[in-house]
């Protein structure tokens, strides 16, 4: 590859990564045409693009950026994967491609998480954490649950009392029945004692 075709390449590289902070690196070398066009449909369908690069070239476009890192230790062609996901639903989706050995030899090399390069491993590791959507729902459970525990104990007591207030209720109520039962009783008994003819 001449001087000036390697220089076209490594623009091109750079201007198709300008901004990308996070990715990962896969192994595509080996997939079938067919099998290549099917894996790019799904990963394209999931929001992830994927370029086949010299990692030499890589390298060179990579310079200055974010990306660099992810090309420190590494040889020969790969393809480099990024997204509208979070790293580590990308990580998630890699590793998930890769067990499911439908796109074999598809699988993770490495990558770049914060500036910092990962390792096949990494990427295995990471897909392991909480992604961001899975993260916000854990804060968002972490937040509501002292409110939870609060509105709990205050209607627990609240509850508590308006079943005694309702008993006290019950029982005034019983005896004010038994109250007037007695009157009732004591007023017949007074007119059953009452003289004949006493008017």
């Amino acid at each position: 590859m001449s001087k000036y075709v390697k220089d076209l390449v490594t623009q091109e590289i750079a201007e198709r990564t300008r901004g990308v902070e996070d990715a990962l690196l896969v192994n595509v070398v080996g997939l079938s045409a067919p099998k290549a066009v099917a894996l790019r449909k799904r990963l394209r369908e999931n929001g992830m693009r994927l370029l086949v690069v010299k990692t030499s070239l890589a390298k060179r476009a990579s310079q200055g950026t974010p990306l660099a890192a992810a090309f420190e230790q590494t040889q020969g062609s790969l393809a480099l994967l990024w997204g509208d996901l979070d790293i580590i639903s990308l990580a998630k989706e890699v590793v998930q491609l890769e067990k499911s050995g439908e796109f074999a030899p598809f699988a993770p090399c490495g990558g770049v998480m914060d500036g910092e390069a990962l390792t096949a491993e990494g990427v295995k590791r990471i897909s392991k954490w909480p992604n961001r959507q899975e993260q916000l729902g854990i804060l968002a459970g972490q937040i509501l649950a002292p409110g939870a525990r609060l509105a709990s104990q205050l209607l627990g007591p609240g509850g508590a009392l308006a079943s005694q207030i309702d008993k006290l209720g019950d029982s005034s109520g019983a005896a004010d029945d038994l109250s007037g039962a007695a009157g009732d009783s004591s007023g017949a008994a007074g007119e059953s004692e009452k003289p004949e003819g006493a008017d």
